[in-house]
């Protein structure tokens, strides 16, 4: 399949019964991959090494690149003429999906690392499920994100490795850093009528089972890095219905200035 993949391909499958609570999934993952692209381009000419500043943007691209195939689907079955940059630009925060984890200021780099770690532990086991069992544009997006991810996981968790393993400083700025993350993980796994309908229709994991994996992956690699998982008993919810932290405004008018200071310029 292409990798400019066409609404259409989607749409044409998808059931009658699951096609609002499949475009609201869209958005989920669509403005995951596209808050947490922009926020690894903030490292773009300031990695701590020229090889990792590379690693940080492709991994960058490939998640802007993911979202763009995933709005553009959205915006066909929302059906109201607009377009994938329409979604991007021309939403304000109460409009995006996206989880808060994503949304979180870059930190230092051992915050954007673990972030991104959480977050490919999340999304691997999540797209792989979505390759195997849903149909069309979905089915061939999902296809190329478990490649993508597998490559970002691979990379992310080495890193932990060597910060749990490394320097005083390196291991006490991971357990900082997971410290700060962790009860913005919750969310990720939270079930709401759109998971509990897509679930249902075996189109996404149950999100129980999506946890149960994301621990697998994320305790082992906490054990061989010498990091310890907080013990936190609430965590942060509300996002994916719109109800974000005041970080994501600030990404916004950020990422939408020259969109909307500019409507309909083409370059």
């Amino acid at each position: 399949m292409s990798e400019t993949i066409q609404a259409a391909d989607l749409t044409r499958d998808i059931p009658a019964e699951i096609r609002e609570p499949f475009g609201a999934y869209l958005l989920y993952l669509g403005d995951d991959a596209l808050v947490l692209g922009h926020r690894l381009s903030e490292w773009c000419g300031h990695g701590p090494t020229l090889e990792e500043d590379i690693a940080l943007a492709n991994i960058a691209l490939d998640l802007v690149g993911r979202s763009d195939a995933l709005l553009r689907v959205a915006a066909q079955l929302e059906g109201k003429g607009r377009s994938e940059d329409d979604l991007a630009f021309f939403r304000d925060a109460t409009e995006f999906r996206n989880a808060a984890l994503v949304e979180l200021p870059r930190g230092d780099f051992a915050f954007t690392i673990v972030r991104q770690f959480l977050y490919d532990a999340y999304a691997l086991p999540l797209y792989t499920h979505i390759a195997a069992n849903a149909t069309g544009a979905l089915s061939g997006i999902a296809a190329k994100a478990v490649k993508e991810t597998t490559y970002h996981l691979r990379h992310t968790a080495e890193w932990v490795r060597r910060f749990g393993g490394g320097t005083a400083e390196s291991k006490r700025r991971a357990q900082d850093a997971l410290d700060e993350l962790w009860r913005y993980t919750g969310e990720l796994f939270d079930e709401d009528a759109v998971t509990v309908a897509l679930a249902g229709a075996q189109w996404i994991p149950n999100p129980s089972v999506l946890r149960a994996a994301w621990s697998e992956t994320v305790e082992r690699v906490l054990d061989e890095a010498d990091l310890a998982a907080p013990a936190v008993k609430h965590h942060f919810t509300g996002a994916r219905s719109g109800r974000h932290t005041e970080h994501l405004g600030h990404l916004l008018s950020e990422m939408q200035i020259v969109a909307r200071s500019h409507p309909g310029a083409s370059w």
